[in-house]
Formats: structure tokens, sequence, C-alpha cells
């Protein structure tokens, strides 16, 4: 725990996720504790925008955590995923230019019970290795109009568009061509 935070304010913090994930594990564990040292490596705190981002490596029970701590949300376009399966986040602060790679650290347990004890309540310095980030800061979320799909009728992003014989077509509707080289 971080010796500037109360416990009762930790254990505040610790119900809100709880409640949000809707239960409680050591994946939502590891989240938060990243979350607590991403907020005082960045002296920051929850974004309300863009300002800060976080580009998690897993799409586990712990970025519920990084949702409700630090602000970054898919919605908002702030927290994004480069699916490694690690249990890392790197968290930017656009700002600044700040930005670094929180990695938890191997550990050895006998039972799922000891391993929640030890995530949930060991000191995230003694965690996580920060490292720099390997992944560019993404940039600022765009907003796309929409188009409708030739094919099912439905508004899809722009961006997701493909054209098929002058046809307008969602990802649903595109029929992918991929013929195999011949050799």
């Amino acid at each position: 725990m971080d010796v500037n935070m109360d416990v009762n304010k930790e254990e505040m913090l610790w119900e809100k996720c709880a409640a949000f994930h809707g239960h409680v594990c050591g994946g939502l564990a590891i989240g938060f504790k990243a979350s607590l040292y991403a907020l005082e490596l960045l002296c920051a705190g929850r974004a309300e925008d863009e300002e800060l981002v976080c580009v998690s490596e897993n799409d586990a029970c712990g970025v519920d955590a990084v949702q409700v701590l630090t602000g970054c949300t898919a919605g908002k376009g702030n927290l994004l995923f480069h699916m490694t399966g690690k249990q890392a986040f790197n968290f930017y602060e656009r700002k600044s230019g700040r930005s670094f790679r929180l990695i938890l650290r191997p550990y050895q347990s006998s039972s799922r019970e000891e391993s929640f004890r030890h995530l949930r309540y060991s000191d995230y310095h003694d965690l996580f290795d920060v490292m720099p980030t390997k992944i560019e800061l993404p940039e600022m979320a765009r907003i796309f109009q929409s188009v409708v799909c030739d094919g099912c009728g439905e508004k899809t992003a722009e961006n997701h568009i493909h054209l098929e014989n002058g046809k307008k077509l969602c990802p649903d509707c595109f029929q992918r061509y991929d013929r195999p080289l011949l050799l």
C-alpha cells in the first residue's frame, strides 16, 4: 500500500472496484495495485478525458480496476489493448509525455487464497517492475461518421466499411477475399 494513502481510503477504493467487477479475485487485485502505483508515479488523479492513457496487455479482471481507479475506459478511447497475455499495463500522460510499463513480478504461491492475499495486501512497489514502454503513445480517439451498410441497412462507423462491387458493406456483410498462393 502507498504510505501516503490511509488504509480506510484504500479499502473504500477496493470496495468500489469489487462492486464494479462483481467479485473479488487475484486478477482484480493486480489491476487495483497497478492502478494505484500508476497514479502515484504520474502524480495524477483520475482521468476526466484522454489526458491519461492505459494500454493493457490483457483483457482480464484487473482491467476493471484500471477503469474504476484511473478513469481510462474503452468508451473514451484511453483504454486500449495490446494482447500479449501478460499482466502488464502501459501508462501514458499526454501533457508531460511521461510513460512507463508496469509488469507483475513472478511469485510463487501454494494456493489461490495465498495468491490472493499476496496480491491484495503486498505493497505495490514490491509487486511490479517499472519499465520503459515498448508501445508508442496512441493517437487521440477519433470520431467517425456513420455510414449505412448497403447489405444489412445498419449504421457502421466509416472506418469499418468495406467497398465491394461499389457497395458499402459492414464487416458482417463483407465477404473477405483470400485466395491461397499457389507455388
